[in-house]
């Protein structure tokens, strides 16, 4: 069996496991909780493989100080990289605990059998419990590939409902949350962020300043601006009265030109994708054949977009003789941490940064700024813990967004509507700006804002398979002859980074819904269209399986209603999913969502209910990005500071949501937290054509946007 990949680095059995005298097991991992049920599939996984009860165990997230170091928790990769680490790890420490046992009992190995952590030998009657054997103490092993962990009939947790473990704090609200922390002599911050993303500060007067009530310290470093106070209330308004002092040069502004104009004019670097993956090669040219029938073409358009985390990021720092403790929510706690030991210049030695739950975001948010932050102030008042917490308009002006992106599409097809030719150009600027140890430069923003500032490293293409950009750029479908080209857009004028999916939410929207369009012009079924080009049978069975309980529905022929559907497989390589949407068109051009149908094929199976939980809450996140979601800004920064500029998907527009799970025992879990993405768009969007005739190829499908379709249709 293939070991984890998470074990190039972390490949010590104790960099997982830790067993205690009190009948107790603590399970290690690199990754974070965000809400995805990480927790409870672990303890599912390592509690299946040890043969002990699921209570017995404890999962501790990512911590520098002791967990195994697994980067970021992205890209859907936690049960595929993780997932397998903890399994084969657990079945590493059984498989020793056994040979230990046989020694203590003097029992033959094939005589032993395990019940809850207790081993008996069906012989003699002998038993001893891992704990007395290992009694607090290490393995001292190096995990190899001759574990050989559970097959799918010996399962007895996996696949069936578990207690939601690791999520009672949740429900009774005893969960501390970063925001909560309290440490003896606390201290609270806020920043004063510039008015605008390029403005300089000028002056301040900080002898006013510092005889505001409760001013401890002001930190002021450049145009990085912090006050540090002793009590919130006090550094809230403090922040406030010195925002309204400070002077500032505004003179640099934005380009505000129409970002899919700036999207095709501006400089790119363009690379071909073959085979999923982007090559550092020449651009093939157009070559279509010269038989086509009909060609036809479409451009689709995604706009900024922002993680919205509910709450506002925060952090908390402790900057002593010891070095630095960061508390965060970040994402990647390892790479964070060589982040701020560039930036501080500390050896990364001295910097102990821990994850604590916090706003999730499912992508790159404010949580690294304000650790970064958090940190800045905490070094000009040494000894004192400080708790900084950023406010709405913080979050929404300040946090990295996820890309603009242009999709041109063209397809040439023969008189039977086979597709003979595929075309696929994306333009877009990064999705991968994650902050790391980047040397000379740095991705956190206020490293940005220092006197001796540290400018942003340049972005390259990143050819890996489906990565960024190209991420599901590549269709799915069996067209033989295809071109698809990323186009690396620069000097756009936005700050960006990672949000969920990456580039295969406006990728999958376009593909999906242009397979609509082609069958349409082809005068054909839309579902006949796309499995007479399909040839993988989990991705046909996933797509029919969603159709087929779609019909079993309410299924309206009134006007204004419509039903639409999409498939995908994330990556081309993790989770199959697809998605009905049913929903209705008012004569105003508000989308109403009514129904949704998501059939997934996500492997081997751990947690239903989290897998489920999943894939529902990434079809709600994508419903919200396709119907409302636009970060507009002008030639200061952003326009969009709160929750009326920049307006979410509510409770009452919920549609009601069935979800399929075909589960596949002997097949490996394939990561399932981003699949339902792109593919909602692409419903939603088929969904609307069918309901009231108006292809709506720009996000996001605003009643105005609607309208405008129907005035030039």
């Amino acid at each position: 069996m293939t070991l984890s990949s998470s074990f190039d680095i972390n490949p010590e059995l104790d960099s997982w496991l830790r067993f205690h005298s009190d009948g107790q097991i603590t399970v290690f991992t690199g990754k974070v909780e965000l809400g995805q049920k990480l927790i409870t599939a672990f303890s599912v996984i390592a509690a299946e493989e040890l043969d002990v009860d699921p209570g017995r165990i404890t999962v501790k997230t990512a911590d520098t100080m002791y967990s195994p170091d697994e980067g970021y928790t992205a890209g859907s990769n936690s049960m595929e990289s993780s997932g397998l680490a903890l399994r084969q790890a657990s079945a590493k420490a059984r498989q020793e605990l056994l040979r230990m046992a046989a020694d203590k009992l003097g029992e033959p190995l094939k005589s032993l059998s395990v019940t809850d952590g207790e081993i008996s030998s069906t012989s003699s009657g002998k038993s001893v419990t891992f704990w007395e054997l290992m009694g607090g103490r290490r393995f001292n092993i190096i995990i190899s590939d001759e574990v050989l962990p559970k097959t799918p009939d010996q399962y007895r947790l996996i696949g069936n409902k578990v207690p939601d473990i690791g999520f009672e704090g949740l429900v009774t609200g005893t969960t501390s949350f970063v925001h909560d922390l309290e440490l003896p002599g606390m201290l609270h911050v806020r920043v004063i962020r510039p008015p605008g993303y390029h403005a300089q500060l000028k002056e301040l007067n900080e002898v006013d300043v510092r005889k505001m009530a409760g001013v401890i310290e002001v930190v002021r470093d450049g145009r990085f601006l912090a006050v540090v106070c002793k009590r919130e209330e006090q550094a809230v308004w403090a922040a406030k009265r010195i925002a309204m002092q400070a002077v500032w040069d505004e003179s640099q502004v934005i380009n505000t030109e129409n970002i899919y104009v700036q999207l095709k004019k501006n400089t790119r670097q363009s690379l071909p994708v073959i085979g999923g993956a982007a090559e550092y090669s020449a651009v093939p040219p157009f070559n279509p054949p010269e038989n086509s029938d009909k060609t036809i073409s479409a451009t689709f358009q995604r706009p900024y977009q922002m993680h919205g985390s509910i709450g506002p990021s925060a952090a908390m720092a402790l900057y002593d003789d010891q070095g630095l403790k960061v508390w965060t929510h970040s994402q990647g706690v390892h790479p964070l941490c060589l982040a701020l030991a560039d930036v501080l210049e500390l050896e990364k030695d001295r910097i102990h940064v821990v994850h604590m739950p916090g706003a999730g975001c499912y992508g790159h948010n404010g949580a690294d700024d304000a650790a970064m932050d958090a940190a800045l102030a905490a070094r000009s008042v040494p000894g004192k813990p400080v708790l900084l917490k950023w406010e709405r308009v913080d979050e929404h002006s300040w946090e990295p967004y996820g890309s603009a992106m242009q999709v041109e599409l063209k397809a040439n097809l023969d008189e039977k509507g086979k597709v003979l030719y595929w075309n696929h150009e994306t333009y877009s600027d990064t999705h991968l700006n994650r902050p790391s140890a980047h040397g000379e430069n740095s991705r956190l923003l206020a490293a940005w804002h220092l006197q001796y500032p540290k400018s942003a490293p340049q972005v390259k293409p990143i050819p890996g398979p489906h990565t960024g950009i190209h991420r599901n750029a590549d269709p799915i479908y069996d067209f033989v002859e295809r071109r698809v080209i990323k186009h690396l857009v620069r000097d756009l004028p936005l700050r960006v980074s990672t949000l969920r999916s990456l580039g295969a939410y406006a990728n999958v929207f376009a593909i999906e819904s242009f397979i609509d369009e082609l069958a349409h012009a082809c005068c054909r079924n839309a579902l006949e269209f796309r499995m007479d080009h399909l040839s993988d049978d989990r991705a046909r069975a996933v797509l029919e399986a969603a159709v087929t309980k779609a019909k079993t529905g309410p299924d309206s022929k009134e006007e204004g209603h419509g039903r639409g559907f999409a498939v995908a497989r994330y990556k081309n390589a993790k989770c199959y999913a697809a998605v009905v949407i049913d929903l209705f068109v008012d004569d105003f051009g508000a989308i109403q969502l009514e129904r949704a149908v998501i059939a997934a094929d996500a492997g081997q199976v751990i947690d239903p209910e989290g897998l489920r939980s999943q894939l529902e809450g990434g079809l709600l996140q994508s419903a919200s990005w396709t119907l409302k979601e636009e970060v507009l800004f002008d030639e200061s920064g952003i326009v969009s500071q709160d929750w009326e500029s920049y307006p979410i998907m509510t409770f009452s527009e919920i549609p009601e949501v069935e979800t399929i799970l075909i589960d596949r025992p002997d097949c490996p879990p394939l990561g399932a937290g981003e699949a339902t993405q792109g593919p909602t768009a692409a419903a939603i969007s088929n969904a609307v054509f069918d309901a009231v005739g108006l292809r709506i190829r720009r996000i996001p499908f605003t009643p105005e946007r609607v309208r405008d379709a129907a005035t030039k249709a």
